[in-house]
């Protein structure tokens, strides 16, 4: 807690007088263009990887990057998707997953969380990603997934997390009328690299053939 407290002290006498015009801003409201899915692990730092400034992103996070489907059922992500969509008009939604998950290494095997049901069952959003692993690797049903499965697995995560916000109405809408664009990322922790997949794509590949377009133009 030292460390806290000491970064807040640093915060109120640095941090914030050099930023004092931009707080100024945003203490009016906030405008971001993009809604940043992720996981709670505390490797990952959504501004600290995009270069982004308070008020950039919209970010919602849990264990494993999930995002439920929808149903009649509210929940946490599905009013927070829901608000970041048709109240502040996100035009981007970026979902990122990462190397060593822990969600995803438990979503592996179920029989290791036992004693942890709330967990179990948020997992379960993820049994259609590990099926698919399943399925391709001809593991048989009584089988636990391996830790070989893990990348693979995470990144199966993603695409049907992908997969699962296409179905809340207020992103289906925007989807079809190209108001919003969906955006499925890996963050690699030991490398720093991002691989990427677009909504209409079930394969990875690297960040910068992914935006090859947007890098070019920058140079330009």
């Amino acid at each position: 807690m030292d460390k806290v407290v000491k970064g807040v002290l640093n915060f109120r006498r640095n941090v914030f007088p050099e930023h004092k015009d931009l707080f100024g801003t945003l203490a009016d409201g906030q405008n971001p263009d993009i809604l940043f899915v992720t996981c709670s692990d505390s490797r990952i730092d959504p501004s600290l990887l995009t270069g982004s400034n308070p008020g950039d992103l919209f970010i919602c996070r849990n264990a494993g990057n999930i995002i439920p489907p929808h149903s009649n059922e509210t929940g946490g992500m599905t009013a927070s998707i829901e608000y970041a969509v048709a109240v502040l008009k996100v035009r981007h939604i970026i979902i990122c997953g990462h190397t060593d998950c822990g969600a995803i290494k438990g979503a592996l095997d179920m029989t290791q969380l036992k004693g942890l049901p709330h967990v179990k069952e948020w997992l379960g959003h993820c049994r259609s990603a590990m099926e698919i692993v399943r399925e391709r690797n001809d593991i048989p049903s009584d089988q636990c997934l391996g830790a070989e499965h893990l990348n693979e697995a995470i990144e199966e995560n993603v695409l049907q997390q992908v997969q699962h916000i296409r179905t809340h109405p207020v992103v289906a809408a925007k989807l079809a009328t190209g108001k919003i664009q969906i955006h499925g990322w890996v963050y690699h922790i030991k490398s720093g690299d991002i691989t990427c997949c677009d909504s209409n794509s079930t394969q990875f590949r690297s960040f910068e053939e992914q935006y090859a377009e947007e890098i070019e133009s920058m140079t330009e």
